[in-house]
Order: C-alpha cells, then structure tokens, then sequence
C-alpha cells in the first residue's frame, strides 16, 4: 500500500496505545488544545513551482481544515531564512538546500518527503559532450548558486560517476534563463536544470540528458524535497506538526490520484505558471508516493556524499546527523 495512503489512514483512524507516542484522538485533541499554536494562522512558507504544489493543494482541497488548521500561504524567496527565523512554520525544499544549514544550526526539523526528481544536467544536443567524463576540465553552470542546491546535485552526479567535482569539473554561476545561449557560445558545456524549465528545449532538440534525478535509475527512487518545520514550532507543538505533515500526505495521494485535476488547480491558483501540458508531463515524473524509508535512505546517503565531499564535517557521527535534522512524526502512531 502506498506510504501517503497509509498516512491518510492513519490520521483518519483512532490512534491506539500500543505505540510509545500514540493515544486516543480524544487525548489528541485534549493535547493539542495546550499547544501554543492552537487556534492561530499558520504560515505555511511556498517559493514558487510545481515542486511544492502539494502546499497549495493541502489548502486548496481542504485538507489542513480537515485537520482543524488555519493556514496562511507566505510567498517567499528566502526559505531557509524565513523557517529558520520563525518567520514562517513550515515550509518545503530540497535535501540539497536544507541539509548542510540545517547540520550547522538553522532551525528545522524535516518530517517527511515531497517527491522525487525535478532536476537534470543538461548539454547541447548536437555537442561533443556525451556523457559526464567528457565534462571534466569543463565548466557546469549552477543557476542558484555555488554551494547552493544546483551545485549539490551536480557534484553527486560527477562523484557516481568516478569524477572530482573540485579538481575535474569548473562551476559558474548563469541564471538559467540564459544559459542556453551560454552553452551556445561556449562559455559553459552544461548546466543543471529544472526540469521543467527544460522541457521545451529537451523537445525541440536543443537540449540532452547526460544525468538525471529524474530519470536514472541510480537517483530516482530518491527524495528531492522535504517537508521542514521551524525547530522551536516542532518542539512547543507535536501535535500541530502531526497535523501539518498528515495534511501534507493527505495532499501527496490525492496529487498522486488526480494528477490532471491537480495541474488544472494549481495553475487557476496561481500556484504554478506554464501551459497545462508542459505542466501534466512534469507533473507525472514526480513521485509524490516517497515513502518515509526512501527519504531516510536519501537523506543517509545525501550525508555520506556530503561528507566525503566535506562540505559536512566527516567527524561527525552520520547516525546523530540525521536524528537532529529528521523526524517522521507520522511513523509514531
């Protein structure tokens, strides 16, 4: 069964003793009443894009209500400021962006997956470049930044496959609208996208896939992004936090289920842009049925590479890294 359904289940069932952290919904909603958050507006943080369509979705469809939450969604750029400070409660992101900040302080607590894929590396298709190894002694543009997501992603791609990402490969920051034309007149041989902002250039034969979250079998079975709430809102409020990842899975299923009925409200609200089948394609390479296990193992595996990478310092025990930033609060009923 799938891991969102069996979180919608379970948020809809009587919660037994028989678990260390489980009670009754009565006792519950007796708990939750004591709760600091109880009865006020959540701001839910959103930065845009397809990726975090299960935010507007949650609302859209009812699900935080179903839960008894008031929610605000709070359009903002900069979602580690903005969840760490408290400026928002909850928000959504990529693994790659939000774990070494989080390892080194910010305050948030991930509690469950998004999804998988969304980003590739991309090249000329009608260029020399045929795969990663004819990349090294190049230049890879990283659109958000160095040390940012784009470049994280990258480097794991370059170091799968036997290459350095700080000896071999030379980064540049190019924002992604021009880096076509970049690639065009050399200044840079390849640069990692959103696949969506791709898509129409993959189709019109601008474009290949040399490496893929999305779609090689080595990464896309991981999760892409996380589910984050604020550390002080997830250590004052337990129950709330229950309530926004229940009502974040509950989202997850129903995109899963409805995937063209969920690309047509996500653009009549303004939560995405684009036309409805460019955003349907994208849409279905998206796996919103990560499980909990799949995203732990991702996270696992996202430590150990960052390790040896030693943008995370390889002192530090990978097993206590992942207890302070992970927490699948819905596996405690």
């Amino acid at each position: 069964m799938n891991r969102k359904l069996v979180a919608v289940l379970a948020g809809a069932a009587t919660l037994v003793s028989a678990a260390a952290f489980a009670m009754t919904k009565e006792e519950e909603d007796a708990a939750w009443k004591k709760e600091p958050a109880y009865g006020r507006v959540i701001n839910v943080g959103y930065n845009g894009g397809l990726c975090l369509g299960t935010f507007g979705i949650a609302d859209i469809k009812g699900f935080y209500a179903e839960e008894g939450l008031k929610v605000k969604i709070t359009r903002m750029t900069k979602d580690v400021d903005a969840i760490g400070t408290g400026k928002v409660d909850v928000v959504g992101g990529h693994i790659a962006k939000f774990i070494i900040p989080t390892v080194n302080g910010v305050r948030m607590k991930f509690t469950t997956g998004i999804h998988t894929g969304c980003k590739s590396l991309y090249v000329l298709a009608k260029g020399d470049i045929k795969n990663t190894k004819d990349l090294v002694g190049k230049t890879v543009a990283v659109p958000n930044g160095i040390g940012d997501s784009d470049q994280n992603i990258a480097m794991r791609f370059f170091s799968r496959d036997g290459i350095s990402p700080f000896r071999d490969i030379k980064w540049k920051v190019v924002e992604a609208g021009v880096s076509i034309m970049a690639m065009q007149n050399g200044e840079i041989e390849a640069a990692l996208l959103e696949d969506q902002f791709a898509r129409r250039f993959l189709d019109d034969g601008t474009l290949r896939i040399v490496r893929s979250l999305t779609y090689d079998d080595d990464f896309k079975k991981e999760a892409c992004c996380v589910h984050a709430v604020n550390l002080d809102f997830y250590n004052e409020n337990p129950i709330t936090v229950k309530k926004l990842t229940r009502a974040h899975e509950k989202a997850s299923q129903w995109i899963l289920d409805n995937i063209d009925e969920s690309v047509r409200l996500l653009l009549d609200h303004k939560y995405v842009t684009g036309n409805f089948d460019l955003v349907q394609s994208i849409q279905k390479t998206l796996d919103y049925g990560i499980s909990d296990q799949a995203t732990e193992e991702t996270l696992r595996l996202i430590i150990r590479d960052y390790q040896s990478f030693g943008i995370l310092d390889p002192r530090l025990d990978p097993d206590k890294i992942l207890k302070k930033i992970w927490d699948p609060v819905l596996q405690h009923d």
